[in-house]
C-alpha cells in the first residue's frame, strides 16, 4: 500500500520516496498520482498502453534506421527548473552522449538539462491540464527541442484543440526559446521538425487508442 503524503516534498525525498508500481510525479513539491483516461483506474488503462507502446515501437524502429545515438530509457523521470517538480514522461528519448553532463542520471535516472532531450510525448488522460499548461511551460523553459501532446480521445480543451473537440496531435517545436504550435487530426502524417524520417499518421495513433479490450 502506498502511503499517503500531506506535507511538501523537495524532489530528492520525493525520489526516496517514490514506490515502484504506479506513476507518480511531484508538482511544486506535491505528490501527484497519474490518472490516466477511465473513472477510478490506477493503472494506465489498456488503450494508452497501446499508445504508448506504438509511439516506442515507431520511434525505436527511426533510431535503429538512421542509426542515432539517442534511446528511449524505460523509467526515467524530468526535472525542469527549480527543485520540487518531476515529471515521468510516457516517452523520453535521451541523447546517449549528453547524459555525462547530467548530474543525477547515474544514480536517480533523472534528466535535469533541456539539451538532453530530443523529444518528449505526454499522451493525455484526465490530467490534460498539466499536458497543455504545466508541462508545456516547464519542458519550454527547460529547452526541450521537441514536445508532442497525443489527445488521442479529443479530451483537452477547445481552446488546445479547436472545436469540435476532436482527437488531435499536438507538436511543440522549439524556435528561439518558446513552443510554435502544430495541431494533426484524422487523416494526417505526423510531422516531426526534429525528425523528418518518421513516417508514423494520427490514424495509426488514434486506432492504437480506440482499441475494444471488453471481451479480452
Amino acid at each position: 500500500m502506498v502511503q499517503a503524503v500531506s506535507q511538501p516534498m523537495s524532489f530528492q525525498e520525493f525520489l526516496a520516496w517514490k514506490p515502484e508500481t504506479g506513476r507518480y510525479e511531484l508538482h511544486d513539491g506535491v505528490v501527484v498520482e497519474m490518472q490516466p483516461t477511465g473513472p477510478h483506474v490506477r493503472e494506465a488503462s489498456p488503450e494508452e498502453k497501446q499508445v504508448v507502446g506504438l509511439l516506442n515501437r515507431k520511434l525505436n524502429a527511426l533510431l535503429d534506421q538512421e542509426d542515432l545515438n539517442y534511446f528511449i530509457p524505460n523509467t526515467a523521470m524530468v526535472q525542469p527548473l527549480g527543485y520540487k517538480t518531476g515529471y515521468k514522461p510516457d516517452v523520453l528519448m535521451v541523447d546517449t552522449a549528453a547524459l555525462t553532463q547530467e548530474p543525477l542520471w547515474e544514480r536517480e535516472s533523472v534528466i535535469t538539462l533541456g539539451s538532453s532531450v530530443k523529444l518528449v510525448v505526454e499522451v493525455t488522460s484526465t490530467n490534460w491540464p498539466d499536458d497543455y499548461a504545466r508541462k508545456f511551460e516547464d519542458y519550454e523553459a527547460m529547452g526541450i527541442a521537441e514536445y508532442w501532446i497525443v489527445d488521442y480521445k479529443g479530451l483537452g480543451g477547445r481552446r488546445y484543440i479547436g472545436r469540435p473537440k476532436q482527437p488531435t496531435i499536438t507538436v511543440c517545436q522549439l524556435v528561439e526559446g518558446v513552443y510554435e504550435t502544430q495541431l494533426f487530426r484524422r487523416g494526417e502524417a505526423l510531422v516531426s521538425p526534429s525528425f523528418p524520417g518518421l513516417r508514423l499518421t494520427t490514424d495509426q495513433i488514434f486506432a492504437a487508442g480506440a482499441q475494444d479490450f471488453s471481451s479480452f
